[in-house]
């Protein structure tokens, strides 16, 4: 069982697995995203971002079952329907399944966008700072600047 206070790449690395055994397609979002992409911060859990469709509804639950989480019938089709944000605490760590995430128009944009860092497709960091605004939550508030100046170092790098 991984620690459940803080998201860790080996949590990321263990999705990422799954997902391409089930052959989800999917990109990696939120702060987790981020972290994965450089930016020096931590979050509670790993947020994903998948493609709608049944299909790939059913890839998912088998995914998220070989990870350990347990999902009961309404869960299941609830993800199998692509409903908006299904979080997963019943597992070895927190997972948010976001199939419309606040600030970004769809699943193909974001996608043709996102980059690969070693296994992990993530959002492009324009898409991961476009979500945060657009959810404006406290908490993601108070990101904004920082994962602001990270995008520019980042997109220097790059």
């Amino acid at each position: 069982m991984n620690d459940r206070s803080q998201f860790n790449p080996l949590q990321a690395q263990e999705v990422a697995a799954a997902f391409a055994d089930a052959g989800v397609d999917y990109l990696f979002i939120g702060k987790g995203g981020a972290i994965l992409l450089g930016f020096p911060g931590t979050t509670q859990d790993v947020d994903v971002f998948p493609a709608k469709n049944t299909d790939n509804g059913r890839r998912i639950v088998a995914a998220v079952r070989q990870l350990g989480f347990a999902i009961d019938e309404a869960v299941e089709r609830d993800i199998i329907a692509g409903k908006d944000f299904i979080q997963l605490t019943d597992g070895p760590f927190d997972l948010d399944i976001i199939f419309a995430p606040d600030g970004i128009e769809s699943f193909s944009e974001a996608k043709r966008r996102a980059v690969t860092e070693g296994i992990f497709p993530v959002a492009n960091i324009r898409d991961i700072i476009a979500s945060k605004k657009a959810s404006n939550r406290m908490k993601d508030r108070m990101d904004l600047y920082l994962l602001d100046l990270f995008r520019i170092e980042y997109e220097q790098r790059r």
